[in-house]
């Protein structure tokens, strides 16, 4: 289906003070979009029933990029599986239920491929095997709350006929990431490592032994495809740049950026995460889709940006 959106229709993101959210909104306003509000937890908090109800009636949003969510990396995903279960089922059932309420005409939500049964049962994923297995054990909880949104997005759509696109996003990054070396993702944490190993003349320790690989997409690349899901897609989407990266590739092109091919230290007794992972992209092909930022591109954007932002970035 294709969706014509007047350039004037009161778009809402949720998540609009995140990596993909400041992307999107960017995007949206270079596209003519004239009446866009990104909100973050400042704005309302999600996780209060009353509180999102009240400002979804107040703003009264015709089109809903949900992107808003409780996340980590894997270290985090790990230890704060209770937490991240349920702030993620109370965001997600808050705004779908705010959506029905002011009669939303359609809303784009990100989910996660962490959602996806382990072991897959073929490669690369494709979006039919979402409800044919668990999910892997370091990122179950959060990978049950998102599949749990998709669930309460098809009732919906069948209850209340809210149209919707689900993206099943892979590895995220770029400017305005969080750079959280503890519980972070694994490009934001290699980039903060990177740039302080650098400034201090110390080494940088990489989790795993670097032959995991995962589909890592840019922030700008991931905007442009949730923007094509609201114009012209319903259902499932796998949100991926169809190319997979080993965590090795991304340490060799950070260490000769910042000349430190010598200073780089593999802990072993850190976990790898899941081993070889890819998705099935024809889907998002066919509505137009293609990433046209390459990782060393997206790389040395994002560095070049923590490190011209070091003081304000969120870490």
């Amino acid at each position: 289906m294709h969706m014509n959106i007047d350039k004037s229709s009161r778009i809402l993101i949720t998540g609009g003070t995140g990596l993909v959210g400041r992307a999107l909104e960017k995007l949206l306003q270079t596209e003519g979009y004239s009446n866009v509000s990104a909100i973050g937890t400042p704005h309302v908090d999600l996780t209060d029933l009353k509180e999102t109800a009240v400002f979804f009636e107040k703003t009264q949003p015709e089109y809903v990029f949900h992107l808003a969510a409780a996340v980590h990396g894997i270290m985090g995903n790990m230890q704060k599986k209770g937490e991240m279960f349920e702030k993620n089922i109370l965001i997600n059932t808050h705004v779908t239920k705010a959506c029905v309420a002011v009669k939303v005409k359609k809303i784009v939500a990100m989910g996660t491929v962490a959602s996806y049964p382990y072991p897959p049962e073929k490669l690369p994923l494709s979006e039919d095997l979402i409800w044919r297995g668990e999910p892997h054990p370091s990122e179950n909880a959060y990978g049950h709350a998102k599949r749990s949104m998709l669930a309460d997005l098809a009732a919906r759509r069948e209850s209340n006929g809210l149209d919707f696109a689900f993206a099943l996003s892979t590895n995220l990054y770029g400017p305005h990431d969080n750079f959280d070396t503890k519980f972070g993702h694994v490009i934001p944490s290699l980039i903060r490592n990177f740039y302080e190993a650098k400034q201090l003349k110390t080494f940088v320790t990489a989790w795993g032994d670097g032959s995991s690989s995962r589909d890592f997409i840019y922030s700008d690349d991931a905007a442009t495809a949730l923007l094509l899901m609201m114009q012209k897609a319903s259902g499932v989407y796998n949100l991926a740049s169809g190319v997979s990266h080993s965590i090795k590739e991304v340490v060799s092109i950070l260490a000769e950026y910042t000349d430190m091919q010598k200073s780089v230290f593999w802990d072993i007794t850190k976990p790898n995460g899941q081993g070889y992972r890819s998705y099935d992209v024809t889907r998002l092909k066919s509505l137009g889709f293609s990433p046209k930022t390459s990782l060393k591109e997206g790389l040395l954007y994002t560095y070049d940006w923590y490190a011209a932002n070091v003081k304000t970035a969120r870490k």
